[in-house]
């Protein structure tokens, strides 16, 4: 069983150097390293607002009815828009232990159907985030708390996520070919 942990700092496949795929990889590229910073950033504030509640709280008793929601914003940000760059390094969650039951061909079998699987359930998933903000954008939904942020919010975070996670999965698929040649 392999997780996410195990490629920490691992560097991401070999981009082709041609083609269109190679020309969208690279851009794709360079947009999650961006967004990794930003991931990065926005879990670090989401820490500081839950330590300033927990000491406003603790020792001045002074409630706060915002930091709740934001540090949740914060995290929903990070996990959903850093996720294309986990996938680009293959970092998500997966379990190896019948790979090595499988021939290489059965196994690049296999990561192809994962794959094509993943694919499918992300594209749908951000199809239907982009309708949960839409609806949340004309219908003006708030949260149901005293502060009531605009939840649009967090659902466009959510949506650009799964949509770069989405195009990360499908330019994996369309550059397998070439990454999955034997060496010469």
């Amino acid at each position: 069983m392999s997780h996410g942990l195990d490629d920490v700092g691992a560097v991401a496949p070999t981009v082709p150097t041609t083609g269109i795929v190679g020309a969208v990889e690279r851009l794709v590229a360079a947009v999650n390293r961006l967004v990794v910073i930003a991931s990065s950033i926005a879990l670090v504030a989401a820490a500081l607002v839950l330590t300033y509640s927990v000491v406003v709280r603790y020792f001045l008793k002074i409630s706060t009815d915002w930091q709740d929601e934001t540090s949740v914003f914060l995290i929903i940000g990070a996990v959903f828009m850093s996720s294309a760059e986990v996938q680009a390094r293959r970092g998500h969650v997966a379990i190896e232990a019948i790979a090595v039951l499988f021939s290489a061909r059965a196994d690049r079998i296999r990561m192809l159907l994962v794959d094509l699987t993943s694919l499918a359930f992300c594209a749908y998933f951000a199809w239907k985030s982009w309708t949960l903000l839409d609806e949340a954008w004309t219908e003006n939904y708030h949260s149901g708390s005293t502060w009531a942020p605009p939840l649009w919010i967090p659902y466009s975070l959510m949506s650009v996520g799964m949509t770069l996670l989405t195009v990360q999965i499908l330019l994996q698929l369309l550059a397998a070919p070439d990454r999955r040649a034997p060496a010469p």
